[in-house]
């Protein structure tokens, strides 16, 4: 077994990203306060090849260094919007008939091994602050809420780490 060399990792370029087709997920962010957890929020985008982001209300927006940090670049190849308001943010893109979640643990949220994306539809997550977590406002406009199953005593998980888990588990289940 050989580690790749970059040369050898098919990387798009940035004009190949923008023209690929894109999973059907949009990622939003209200109020996160750690520059390093949007940084890492872009650059999963960018992974798994994510239509969009919305930056909401606190959330800082690129450029900035602290962002480009954990980011590597993923600011400029996945599209991002700042928009102060989260709640219209998901009234918008529920009447463009998109499907929005709140990763969140709620009452009659579906487990994420238990969420099964239909393959024709376009969906929105919505992740919140890193301590308050996604407001009841904006979880009451959601068509549901996702729950990551978690059996430790802390029973909550750093933004970009279930950002990670989500946007995976949702992309496999889309793509393959």
């Amino acid at each position: 077994m050989r580690k790749l060399e970059n040369k050898e990792l098919d990387r798009k370029s940035i004009t190949d990203f923008k023209q690929a087709d894109k999973t059907p997920i949009i990622i939003i962010l209200d109020d996160i306060r750690s520059l390093h957890n949007i940084g890492s929020v872009f650059r999963t985008a960018d992974a798994f090849l994510i239509e969009k982001i919305f930056l909401c209300g606190i959330t800082a927006i690129p450029p900035n260094k602290e962002i480009h940090k954990t980011a590597l670049g993923a600011t400029e190849t996945v599209a991002w919007e700042y928009q102060k308001n989260v709640t219209e943010v998901i009234a918008q893109l529920k009447k463009d008939s998109v499907e929005v979640f709140a990763v969140e643990q709620v009452e009659n949220a579906v487990f994420l091994q238990d969420f099964k994306p239909q393959k024709e539809t376009k969906y929105a997550l919505v992740f919140g602050n890193e301590v308050y977590g996604v407001s009841q406002e904006a979880i009451a406009l959601c068509n549901g809420a996702i729950e990551i199953p978690q059996l430790g005593t802390k029973h909550s998980l750093n933004i970009s780490v279930s950002a990670g888990i989500v946007i995976w588990d949702l992309f496999q289940k889309l793509r393959f």
